[in-house]
């Protein structure tokens, strides 16, 4: 990295610093309407165009049993949420609620922008949510976010294309893939799956070094993946790449290019969330017609990962106690099962998943249904899978960029561990 750059860098990090500083220490003013009743402001992200009837219901819901609480609701786009959440934490005009994921509000919680939520919620609240799912949320200890909706990654696979590989079950694990992948590439040409190697991307990847045994960090936060289980799983992505059993353009496209393969038919299985069922049936309904659904592919740890989104409450909310108060509503049981119903994703109470509609299907329905349940059941095995740490997306930045120059032949695996190791321990 050139000086110029490494200043650049370094300025844009410091600007970002000290207008968080200046957020954090901020004394806001309430806000209340002419009648006195408190605003609170909650942003959800693109969620507007498919279930605009279900907010607009559970809102007026929420004000009838509150009438001194008044909730302005405002949709953004996905691409544009942590830009725009960043803007408005750094100018001191963030909502009062907010739509996350865990791994980018890590990020802002360590810099102290979410609000601290131990001593605002009682513990009988807490014990409402999946424990390993509440810590999701949480730094050094410190609760930041409340945990809203769920999902688990199942395995979408094309029927026909299996057959013709020869290839009777789909696979479970990562070396059964590999072999699977090989099978396809022979008997059709096409391949078997897309998994990205872009850093900014998904980090469907690194989660699969986690089930393959590989230790990311140790208790100190340092790298602990220069090991012989780093070393294999770095192989095995190495191989596959290097052997033509993964497209080229993972190195440069993301996940979003791994459903537009699958919908044309070029591959055979698309790791993703049940919810994506839909889109492939509007996309692709002859791809859909003969899609089948698996759990989800696992190493030899046979962990599985879940994708959390939460909800987080701006340090600077001048409203924190009504702003509780509605995020502990929309993530209740009752709404919880709601929602989940209507966008076909998981609930994170346990009562709410404990819900037949998650555990009952008959064996003749579509596959959408059956994904639900298959994702369901992986709950008992599911676990975030990525450190907790504020820096994740760094980590994985590191470790793909190494990934790639190993895949390109520009380095050695061993080489490649070893920088990623320096590169994050020396940060």
């Amino acid at each position: 990295m050139s000086r110029a750059k490494r200043w650049k860098q370094f300025g844009i990090y410091a600007l970002f610093g000290l207008l968080l500083t200046w957020m954090v220490s901020c004394s806001p003013t309430p806000t209340t309407n002419n009648a006195g009743v408190a605003e609170v402001e909650f942003w959800t992200m693109q969620l507007e165009d498919k279930f605009a009837d279900y907010f607009k219901q559970l809102i007026a819901q929420f004000e009838q049993d509150n009438p001194d609480i008044q909730i302005r609701w405002v949709d953004v786009p996905w691409a544009d949420m942590q830009s725009k959440i960043l803007t408005s934490v750094s100018a001191g005009t963030a909502p009062d609620v907010v739509n996350l994921n865990p791994d980018f509000a890590a990020q802002l919680a360590g810099r102290k922008a979410w609000l601290d939520l131990d001593d605002r919620i009682p513990a009988a609240d807490k014990e409402a949510y999946l424990p390993n799912i509440w810590q999701a949320s949480t730094l050094d200890g410190q609760s930041f976010g409340i945990p809203w909706y769920l999902s688990t990654s199942i395995t979408v696979y094309n029927q026909d294309l299996l057959k013709t590989a020869g290839v009777n079950q789909p696979p479970t694990t990562y070396e059964e893939w590999a072999q699977v992948a090989r099978q396809v590439k022979q008997a059709t040409g096409k391949y078997a799956f897309f998994t990205t190697v872009v850093p900014e991307d998904s980090a469907e990847l690194l989660q699969s070094l986690v089930q393959m045994g590989v230790n990311l960090l140790d208790d100190q936060g340092n790298a602990a993946f220069n090991t012989p289980e780093g070393q294999a799983a770095f192989q095995y992505w190495v191989d596959l790449y290097q052997q033509d059993l993964l497209p080229k353009e993972v190195l440069t496209q993301g996940h979003r290019r791994a459903i537009e393969l699958y919908q044309s038919g070029e591959t055979a299985m698309l790791t993703t969330g049940p919810q994506f069922l839909n889109t492939i049936a509007t996309n692709a309904p002859a791809v859909a017609e003969v899609s089948g659904v698996a759990p989800q592919i696992t190493g030899k740890t046979g962990k599985k990962n879940v994708a959390v989104m939460n909800l987080v409450i701006p340090r600077n909310s001048d409203q924190p106690d009504a702003a509780v108060k509605f995020a502990l509503f929309v993530t209740n049981n009752t709404n919880q099962l709601s929602f989940a119903k209507a966008a076909n994703v998981l609930p994170s109470t346990i009562a709410a998943l404990q819900d037949p509609y998650f555990s009952q299907v008959a064996a003749t329905a579509p596959a959408i249904d059956q994904a639900r349940v298959i994702s369901a059941q992986q709950m008992q095995a599911a676990e975030i899978l990525l450190p907790n740490v504020k820096d994740i997306k760094e980590l994985q930045k590191i470790i793909y960029d190494n990934l790639q120059a190993a895949m390109l032949k520009e380095k050695t695996v061993e080489q490649a561990l070893t920088d990623a190791t320096d590169a994050w321990n020396q940060r």
